[in-house]
């Protein structure tokens, strides 16, 4: 049934995407299913170009037939579509989950709009269930955690912090960065966190994306749920 919902909102983004479009394309296993839908567009004559986010998903629209481009060449795009690993009533959204926050975040805030693609059980009431992830620079590890945990701490939050994949094999992003992941339970306020976390010297990016999605689609279940942003 996920995967069922997962394409079901994933082709009614779809239905957003005009000829000559300039589009970021999310990465994980929802956005794999906007990327396919876009094939099939596109294999059926439409124009667009794509920035992927990811090396999988770069992978996976060359194989598809979609045109591509960086943002060297596009300082600017028409639409980024995306996944999430949470989102809430005002489309604040934790991302990362994949590993490729930086670059969608990056494409994401590229965009004149951003449309979000899940299924219903992405949507919550308060961020925070799903572990945040942070990304760092490998240099001065463990002086950049201890910053990060005094910084939760001082918020009032909890300071557990898993580098992913671990000690021995951290897992390793396309930007070459590790991933702290920050197991936070509830984020009452986000962009106080957010702010806290972009301070600390170490800190690449964090999985928190407020006031870049206007739109989500959300399927369960009853049909597709469209949320609206302010």
């Amino acid at each position: 049934m996920g995967e069922k919902l997962k394409q079901e909102a994933a082709e009614r983004a779809v239905e957003d995407v005009k000829p000559g479009m300039r589009l970021g394309l999310g990465t994980g296993s929802t956005a794999d299913f906007f990327v396919r839908a876009l094939g099939a567009r596109v294999r059926a004559g439409m124009d667009v170009i794509g920035v992927p986010t990811s090396e999988r998903t770069r992978a996976l629209a060359e194989s598809e037939g979609i045109e591509l481009a960086t943002l060297d060449t596009l300082a600017e795009l028409d639409l980024t579509v995306d996944g999430a690993d949470e989102i809430d009533s005002q489309l604040s959204l934790i991302k990362g989950g994949g590993g490729a926050l930086l670059r969608e975040k990056i494409v994401a805030a590229a965009s004149r709009e951003m449309i979000v693609i899940a299924d219903a059980t992405k949507k919550v009431a308060t961020l925070g269930q799903f572990p945040l992830p942070i990304e760092v620079v490998p240099f001065g590890l463990c002086a950049t955690r201890h910053a990060i945990r005094a910084g939760l701490r001082s918020l009032g939050l909890p300071d557990a912090l898993d580098l992913r994949g671990g000690d021995e094999h951290p897992f390793v992003t396309d930007g070459g960065h590790y991933i702290l992941d920050a197991r936070l339970g509830a984020i009452e306020n986000p962009r106080q966190l957010a702010d806290m976390l972009v301070a600390v010297p170490g800190v690449v990016e964090h999985g928190l994306f407020i006031g870049l999605a206007k739109k989500a689609y959300v399927a369960g279940p009853g049909g597709v749920e469209i949320l609206q942003g302010t």
